[in-house]
C-alpha cells in the first residue's frame, strides 16, 4: 500500500507485522472475526494508525492468514517420485490446516459470503492447486498439463479446512482421521489418475 511505501519504511513494516501478528494470535485463542480496532489493542497501536494499514476488516483478515507466504509444500531435496512428493506436500498442508483450524475456518467463511468480493480471498486464489501441480510436476512425462492440473484440482477439492470441517463437524471424525482420510484420498486419486494414464 503507499503509504506504507512511502517514509520510515522499517518502522511500518514492524508495526504492520504487529497489528497481523495480533489477529493471527486473536483468532488462534477462538475470536473467529477480530476487528481492526481488536487488533490495533491488542498490538497497543492507536486504532487511526491501524486503519492506515487496514482500511477494513476484511483486508486485515485475509493478511493474517496463515498460507499467506507459503511458495511450495515440498522440501526441495525431495525425491522425483510423484507419490513421495505428493504425500510430502499433502502431509504439510494438512498439518497446516489442523495447527490453524480458526484462522481456516474464519477465512472459510468470509469466503462464502457473498458480499466478500472474490479476488483478494485466500481460499479463492487456487494457492494450494499450484502447490500439488508443483509435487505432481514429474506426471508431465505421463500426463498432459491440463490432466496434472485438474488432478491437482482433485486433490485440492478433498484435502483443506473445507474437507476438514466436513469430516469432523458432520462425518464425527477426529482431526487425526480426518487428516489420515484426506491424505488416503490424495494418494488413491493420484493412483487412480497414472493407472488411467497408463490404460489409454
Amino acid at each position: 500500500m503507499p503509504y506504507e511505501r512511502s517514509g520510515r519504511t522499517q518502522q511500518k513494516l514492524r508495526t504492520r507485522n504487529q497489528l497481523v501478528a495480533a489477529a493471527r494470535e486473536l483468532v488462534a485463542k477462538g475470536g473467529s472475526s477480530p476487528t481492526v480496532e481488536d487488533a490495533a489493542a491488542a498490538a497497543s497501536i492507536s486504532r487511526t494508525t491501524a486503519y492506515r494499514y487496514f482500511p477494513n476488516q476484511k483486508a486485515l483478515l485475509v493478511a493474517a492468514h496463515p498460507e499467506t507466504d507459503i511458495i511450495s509444500l515440498i522440501p526441495p531435496d525431495i525425491s522425483d517420485d510423484p507419490e513421495t512428493r505428493l504425500k510430502s506436500a499433502v502431509e504439510a498442508f494438512t498439518r497446516l490446516i489442523v495447527e490453524t483450524e480458526h484462522q481456516q475456518r474464519t477465512m472459510l467463511r468470509l469466503s462464502l459470503d457473498p458480499d466478500a468480493g472474490s479476488v483478494d480471498l485466500p481460499l479463492r486464489k487456487g494457492r494450494a492447486i499450484g502447490w500439488f501441480e508443483d509435487a505432481l510436476s514429474p506426471l508431465l512425462v505421463q500426463l498432459t498439463e491440463p490432466e496434472v492440473h485438474r488432478l491437482a484440482v482433485a486433490i485440492r477439492s478433498a484435502v483443506g479446512i473445507e474437507s476438514l470441517v466436513w469430516l469432523t463437524d458432520i462425518a464425527g471424525l477426529n482431526r487425526d482421521e480426518a487428516t489420515e482420510l484426506m491424505q488416503w484420498s490424495a494418494v488413491a486419486m493420484l493412483h487412480h489418475a497414472v493407472a488411467a494414464a497408463n490404460a489409454s
